[in-house]
């Protein structure tokens, strides 16, 4: 599959067949996710990949929303799918000065450019994921907090991202885009 396929084909999988998936693509999929690009290449990421039953249900039970009566895709898919991928970062290594003393962030973003990192790296691997037939779907509504306690995150990370990694068990429909011209200006913001 070529990379404007792999682009174009990836869609967010939320339910899942149990079947195993090999170690060889869980490591292809982590490869192409290290090979993200990186602020002064920092490659702040950290990946935990869960295998265990009971620690994807209970990352599961992190998803906003989980518990308030109505179902929740994405948590499902935590549980059924056979891995569960958690994308964390280091703070104080994106968006930050090196070789100094006392690193400082010399960008106007704050102190959050290890989200923007993090995200290069979770798309390489979804779309990774998606050129060797597995689904993923990227959640970000967690408590990131709570998500690394249940993994043991050391308090100098946080835990950016989730997706569960499996065979897929539906097929989602293309959801539409906004045309190139409705996104795209000549020179200044809104030029057409």
């Amino acid at each position: 599959m070529d990379i404007d396929q792999a682009i174009r084909g990836r869609r967010s999988v939320r339910r899942y067949k149990p079947d195993p998936v090999d170690d060889k693509m869980v490591e292809a999929v982590l490869d192409a996710a290290r090979w993200a690009p990186s602020w002064a290449n920092s490659q702040c990421w950290r990946f935990v990949v869960v295998r265990d039953a009971a620690t994807r249900s209970r990352l599961a039970g992190t998803l906003f929303g989980v518990g308030s009566g109505r179902p929740n895709r994405a948590a499902e898919g935590l549980t059924v799918a056979p891995i569960a991928i958690a994308v964390c970062a280091q703070f104080g290594q994106a968006g930050f000065s090196h070789g100094e003393e006392k690193p400082r962030a010399i960008t106007d973003k704050g102190d959050y450019w290890y989200m923007f990192d993090a995200g290069l790296a979770m798309q390489n691997l979804c779309l990774a994921a998606h050129a060797r037939g597995l689904g993923t779907v990227i959640i970000g509504a967690f408590d990131a907090k709570a998500a690394g306690e249940v993994l043991g995150v050391p308090a100098e990370f946080t835990v950016v991202a989730l997706t569960p990694l499996g065979h897929p068990d539906e097929t989602p429909a293309v959801r539409p885009r906004r045309e190139l011209t409705e996104s795209t200006f000549k020179d200044r913001f809104g030029r057409k």
